[in-house]
């Protein structure tokens, strides 16, 4: 079979990067490369999916200085068979994921949506949307998300829709997921869209960017994301140039590390990709972590005294009876953190 037929068969995670034959737009730094340039630095991920990393994972990304991170609903890789598949998978974000994490020193938050694919099962999608107000208030959850279009389909923009008007009724922000095919329309649709429903552009976070979204975003008072991909959506060194070229206001970078090939460390990475250029600190502190906080805390969730003073792991807390730090161990993290305050 050909890679174009394999892609068209599942195109959720194919976008091209730009003049990728032409020039370098990533570069995968070792952490030899980059562990003294971070030192010192302050990291918030707002969009990873951890539910699809390891401990070892969680360990690295503490020791890189990652203090926090939210994790949004989203597509499994397969499609969810049933309303309790959507019940386990939420109740895991806000229960036993954010246990995981806080082992590890970090704390985790999540937003809470149906996915723009599942939503083009209509009779499930009805199901999911009267349990949704079950979960969006629960406490971490600083936001509803992510939501949006993928196919751009009649039923997507029903239920991205629906899930607007409870994101306005809950006061919670909004965190959008762009297309990966037709992006540049399907993020002006996004916009428009969330306009249309009255929706404060700058409770609403607009995710995976690119060089050909990013202006009209901003402009229109949104706030832009941009995930880092080794081969996809958007490499380190473009991340780069967009934060010479617009800025820090209302820019953030992310990694929405998943079950694909992707860098949980994309950030700290990027972080001293910037550093080589010249980037100041203050403008690297705000892409890679005040402005995620500046966004998601109008939820009311978000304390940086949670996480800034240091989330303290006890080896021997249990959730259900069931351990991470088996036997008393000590994360990686605890001893040798690259965060010095």
């Amino acid at each position: 079979m050909c890679e174009n037929k394999k892609n068209l068969e599942n195109p959720s995670h194919f976008e091209s990067q730009l003049n990728s034959n032409e020039q370098e737009t990533h570069v995968d730094l070792k952490w030899d490369d980059y562990k003294e340039k971070i030192k010192g630095f302050k990291f918030f991920d707002p969009h990873i999916h951890m539910v699809s990393r390891t401990t070892d994972d969680y360990q690295n990304m503490a020791q890189a200085g990652i203090l926090a991170v939210i994790e949004p609903a989203f597509w499994v890789g397969q499609p969810r068979t049933g309303l309790s598949t959507f019940k386990d998978y939420y109740s895991s974000l806000v229960g036993w994921e954010r246990f995981r994490s806080s082992q590890f020193g970090i704390k985790h938050y999540c937003t809470i949506g149906l996915n723009s694919r599942e939503a083009n099962n209509e009779r499930l999608a009805d199901e999911v949307m009267e349990i949704l107000p079950l979960y969006i208030y629960k406490e971490g959850v600083v936001g509803v998300g992510e939501i949006g279009f993928d196919d751009q389909t009649e039923l997507e923009e029903k239920y991205y829709r629906l899930q607007l008007e409870l994101a306005k009724e809950a006061k919670l922000p909004v965190q959008i997921h762009t297309p990966h095919r037709d992006k540049k329309r399907g993020t002006e649709r996004s916009m428009s869209i969330a306009l249309e429903h009255g929706l404060d552009p700058s409770w609403v976070i607009v995710d995976h960017n690119n060089e050909e979204t990013v202006k009209s975003v901003l402009d229109q008072g949104f706030y832009a994301a941009f995930t880092i991909y080794p081969f996809t959506k958007m490499g380190n060194k473009r991340m780069v140039s967009i934060v010479e070229e617009y800025g820090s206001e209302r820019i953030m970078v992310n990694s929405s590390a998943d079950w694909g090939i992707s860098d949980p460390l994309a950030i700290p990475k990027t972080a001293a990709l910037m550093l080589e250029r010249g980037i100041s600190k203050e403008t690297i502190q705000k892409v890679t972590y005040e402005n995620a906080i500046e966004a998601f805390s109008k939820s009311g969730q978000i304390k940086v005294s949670d996480f800034e003073i240091g989330l303290s792991s006890d080896p021997t807390e249990k959730f259900y009876g069931n351990s991470v730090l088996r036997g008393g161990q000590i994360p990686k993290q605890n001893q040798n953190s690259l965060y010095i305050e």
